[in-house]
């Protein structure tokens, strides 16, 4: 059950700007619950893709949102959580390029994202949440104590997408990367629902040449000074 005194740090930002990651190790660190939002929005399209559904069928994707089998597991030892739709792990495939387009636009619809909008704030229990997304600190928690904004440039995070596919034997396009990127941040930022911009008091933290390690420690510092933790164990504990 939600509880609303439960606090949450919020972790904004586009794709790419390093925002899962640090999310994950904040948590970790924290002892706290996190929350990938994203990955709803993508289990969403992923279930949506199966039914042969229109991902511009609003009322349809709404009322599946409503109704979605889906479950996080915690992995331990192993950054992230486990992703399971009606009890099958589908990670890998939401980690696709083709999922996450495919996420960015459903995503755009106003009553999919009420429909998912209880859902992501039954997250919020004790000790606390980590909450990583696109408008956790807008729209979904408006009163966490804590909003980081993260950020980086285009080129930086195309860069770093084909580096992870790369490294997952995937062969990728850098400059189609970079066009994919280009193009899910115009949508992001321009549509109706829910459009992506920090909070006006988020502290915005431009990740562009700097390591996650680095990210990890001033987002914990920030939490120490909030009065939200108060005997941080690190971010690599």
């Amino acid at each position: 059950m939600t509880d609303e005194k439960a606090p949450v740090i919020t972790v904004d930002g586009p794709s790419g700007s390093g925002k899962g990651t640090v999310s994950q190790r904040v948590a970790r660190a924290l002892g706290w619950r996190l929350l990938d939002s994203g990955a709803l929005y993508r289990v969403l399209a992923l279930a949506a893709r199966r039914r042969g559904l229109a991902l511009d069928d609003e009322p349809v994707l709404a009322a599946l949102a409503g109704a979605l089998d889906v479950a996080f597991e915690e992995r331990p030892g192993e950054e992230g959580v486990r992703v399971l739709l009606g009890g099958e792990d589908v990670t890998g495939e939401l980690r696709t390029e083709a999922c996450g387009e495919a996420a960015s636009r459903v995503a755009a619809l106003p009553a999919v994202r009420e429909a998912l909008l209880g859902r992501q704030r039954a997250f919020r229990v004790p000790p606390g949440l980590v909450a990583d997304g696109r408008d956790m600190g807008t729209v979904v928690f408006p009163d966490a104590p804590l909003k980081i904004y993260l950020t980086a440039s285009a080129d930086e995070r195309a860069r770093r997408r084909w580096r992870q596919l790369r490294a997952q034997g995937v062969e990728a396009d850098l400059a189609a990367l970079y066009r994919e990127i280009a193009a899910r941040d115009a949508r992001d930022a321009s549509r109706k629902a829910s459009p992506l911009r920090p909070a006006a008091d988020a502290v915005q933290i431009d990740t562009t040449g700097i390591g996650i390690e680095e990210v990890v420690a001033r987002v914990l510092a920030l939490a120490a000074e909030a009065g939200l933790a108060p005997a941080v164990r690190g971010a690599g504990s």
